[in-house]
Formats: structure tokens, C-alpha cells, sequence
């Protein structure tokens, strides 16, 4: 019997997937373990592998956006007419908000990407639920800003389908910044990527919904820098100075709890581990690889953990579970030559690390004035979760670590 494949949620994010690339066409056979679509979600691209014997009979999306829960193939028996399948599945019901045990059955056993970890899906928007639109179609929706109040479904019982938003999307005027935007002739339009669109999404919830506040300090890194060259000439791999900052700041995290710290509304998470997550830019954006337990390991540990985990982020091969689970966050410009920033939190931290360029700069030591390597770092606190004592007394704690460098290796 013909069996339609829909698309997972893979994330406490994701609310689309992004069909890259087929390996399979109409008519070949797939087993299990056949890799038959490459998937991109709002965090990695992952494998779209088949978990049962058939033909794939249907391919919904050639290419594109399918919204949680829509439909990527139809997976059956050659020549198996699967035409009802399509038809209910379009104007059958939004399904309800999963109930709590239900949140933990697996998505649909044909094909699911491979993935190391699964989250829980989300409730449904509370303007939407009262709205008769399939998933495909309020997903669209949402994205182009569009209300379901003021759309006509054609679908069953006046329910609204993807062509009614592609429909609207094209008659309905240009607004807001749309105005503002001029397309001459050489200008590149690009499509946004499932990642980009998720940064954005994410950034803005953070920024407008966390009361940010920031916290800077300039700290004396000339013995951190003697250090640095004396580590270099016996490591085993070159020691970086964000490397030296990672271990800095789990060393001070560890001493201020409070800002290892997440928050959940009614209740605050204090953690107990300390997971650094350390942003790192790629080509679709910005991803942040997690160095887990960081303050139990070594500097060669930790420059290894970071290269590995950077480079395999470049190339879209990071697993899911390698970027989840951050306590605190750093984002490192200094190798661009800025001298400070400021950055927005990482959620669910309540907490991140803007550190700049490490700068030869005038400075006064014992009364007098000599050069000297100064770094500018900057805290974002959420000041739901953190107060302006609590972070400061974190920076004060991670100047004096920088400053004396020798602790961290004791």
C-alpha cells in the first residue's frame, strides 16, 4: 500500500525544510537506507533516507520549501495509483497540537532525514488554529506576512490551499520596506535560505523579546600573549587566542553561575554543565557549534574540538546535536580587525561574548605610559535572567583569568 513521506520537524525551530537535490526520480526502487533527497532545515543538511521497500511513486517538491508535515514523496508499489492519497491530504484537516505523550512518536517510519535527535514539536499559532488552511498554506502565509483572515479558500469547505496564497502574494500591492526597494538591471536577487530565514527569525524574537543590556571591559592581554608563544613552542597544535578566551570564559562561568543561566518564563534554568557555543560563519550565515563540558578540558582539546567542529560546519556536515544545548555563547570578530561590537543572545543563553581585535595600544602601568595588548569585550545579559552586578562580576572574573593566564593551566 502506498505510503506518502511528509517532512519531520527536526528542531525546536524548524518550521520548513529545504529540498536541495534529488538523488531518486519517479519509478526507482528504494530500500531502506537509500538515500533518496538531500533535506535542508533550519540548521543543517541532512540525508532524506528511505525506511521501507518500493518505488517512489510521487515527488511532491522538486525542489523548494515544504512546510512541516507537508508532503515531500509518496513512497509504494509501481503503477499503485495514489491519487486519494494526494487529494486528502491537501484538504484534510490541520492536524491538532499534539498532546504530550504524542509529542513523543516518531515521525512518519518511510523516510525520515538522519539525525542524531529529534525535538518536540511546537504548538500551532493560536490566530491560526481557528482557520480552516493546510500546514503548506499558513506556513507561506506567514512568511509573506499575510493575514488567513483575509483570504477566500477555494479548498474543501472553503478551506485555504497553497494556491490561494500564491494567488494573493501576487495581487496583493507592495508594503512596507517592499516600497522602499529599487531593482536595477546587474542586481543579484537571491533566495532566501531555510538558515538565513531561521537567523533572522530567531535574532529578531531575541532581540525585541529579551530586555538586552551590555557590559564592556578592556582588558591587559600582554601576559596572555607571552603565554600564547610559550604554549606554541611545545603544544601540539597551534593554541589560538579564542581558544584562550573559550577556556577564560568556562574558568569564569564556573566561579559566576549566575550567568550560566537560561530563561524560561516562569522558571530559570542554573546550569550545572558549562557548554560554550561558539558562533562561526558560513556561507548561507551563522551556525554555533558547542564545545560541551568546556571548563574540564584541556586548550589542545578545546583548539581541536573548535577546528574540527568549524570546519565541518563550513562544509554542512555538523550534526544537529553538535549545536544545541549552549549555555553561553562567544562571538569572535577580532580576526576582521574590529575592535568591539555588540552582539545579540544566542536563546536559549542568557548571556553572550563580543570580543574584538587584540590591539597594541598606549596604556598606563605603574605610573607610566607604555604599549601594551589591549582586548575589548563586550557582555549582551538578558536582564530577565542577569543583573548589571552579576555580569559585571563575571567580566571582572574573566579579565583577571586573561590577565593571568597561568590559572588556566593549573
Amino acid at each position: 500500500m502506498a505510503e506518502v513521506i511528509r517532512m519531520p520537524r527536526l528542531s525546536d525551530t524548524m518550521q520548513t525544510g529545504f529540498i536541495r537535490v534529488w538523488h531518486k526520480k519517479v519509478g526507482d526502487k528504494v530500500a531502506p537506507g537509500d538515500v533518496m533527497a538531500e533535506v535542508e532545515t533550519d540548521k543543517a543538511t541532512m540525508d532524506l533516507e528511505a525506511f521501507q521497500d518500493g518505488v517512489l511513486l510521487h515527488i511532491a517538491v522538486p525542489e523548494g520549501q515544504v512546510a512541516v508535515d507537508g508532503i515531500i514523496a509518496i513512497i509504494g508499489k509501481a503503477g499503485e495509483d495514489f491519487s486519494a492519497l494526494l487529494t486528502s491530504s491537501e484538504g484534510s484537516p490541520n492536524p491538532p497540537a499534539a498532546s504530550k505523550a504524542e509529542n513523543s512518536a516518531s515521525p512518519s517510519p518511510a523516510a525520515v532525514p538522519s539525525a542524531s535527535n529529534q525535538a518536540l514539536p511546537t504548538a500551532q499559532d493560536a490566530s491560526d488554529t481557528r482557520i480552516k488552511a493546510s500546514p503548506l498554506a499558513k506556513s507561506i502565509a506567514r512568511e509573506a506576512g499575510l493575514d488567513l483572515k483575509s483570504i477566500q479558500g477555494t479548498g474543501e469547505q472553503g478551506r485555504i490551499i497553497k494556491k490561494d496564497i500564491e494567488d494573493k502574494i501576487k495581487t496583493a500591492p507592495a508594503t512596507g520596506i517592499q516600497q522602499a526597494i529599487t531593482v536595477s538591471k546587474g542586481d543579484k536577487i537571491v533566495q532566501v535560505s531555510q538558515m538565513r530565514r531561521t537567523i533572522a527569525q530567531r535574532l529578531s524574537e531575541s532581540k525585541f523579546s529579551a530586555p538586552h543590556f551590555y557590559l564592556t571591559m578592556e582588558i591587559d592581554m600582554d601576559n596572555c600573549v607571552a603565554a600564547r608563544n610559550q604554549i606554541n613552542q611545545i603544544a601540539p597544535s597551534k593554541i589560538s587566542f579564542n581558544d584562550l578566551i573559550v577556556k577564560a570564559c568556562a574558568t569564569a562561568l564556573r566561579q559566576n553561575p549566575g550567568v550560566n543561566v537560561s530563561w524560561k518564563g516562569d522558571t530559570m534554568v542554573f546550569h550545572q554543565d558549562i557548554h560554550i557555543g561558539v558562533a562561526v560563519a558560513i556561507e548561507d550565515g551563522l551556525v554555533v557549534p558547542v564545545i560541551r563540558h568546556t571548563d574540564q578540558k584541556s586548550l589542545s582539546q578545546i583548539n581541536q574540538e573548535i577546528l574540527d567542529k568549524a570546519q565541518r560546519s563550513k562544509e554542512r556536515k555538523l550534526g544537529l546535536d553538535e549545536m544545541q544545548g549552549n549555555t553561553f555563547t562567544i562571538s569572535n570578530l577580532g580576526m576582521y580587525e574590529i575592535e568591539d561590537f555588540t552582539a545579540i543572545i544566542n536563546p536559549p543563553d542568557a548571556c553572550i561574548l563580543a570580543v574584538g581585535s587584540i590591539l597594541k595600544k598606549p596604556a598606563v602601568k605603574n605610573d607610566q605610559i607604555v604599549i601594551s595588548h589591549r582586548l575589548r569585550v563586550c557582555l549582551s545579559c538578558d536582564h530577565r535572567a542577569v543583573d548589571g552586578a552579576t555580569g559585571a562580576k563575571f567580566l571582572q572574573t574573566l579579565k583577571n583569568t586573561l590577565e593571568n593566564p597561568i590559572s588556566m593551566v593549573l
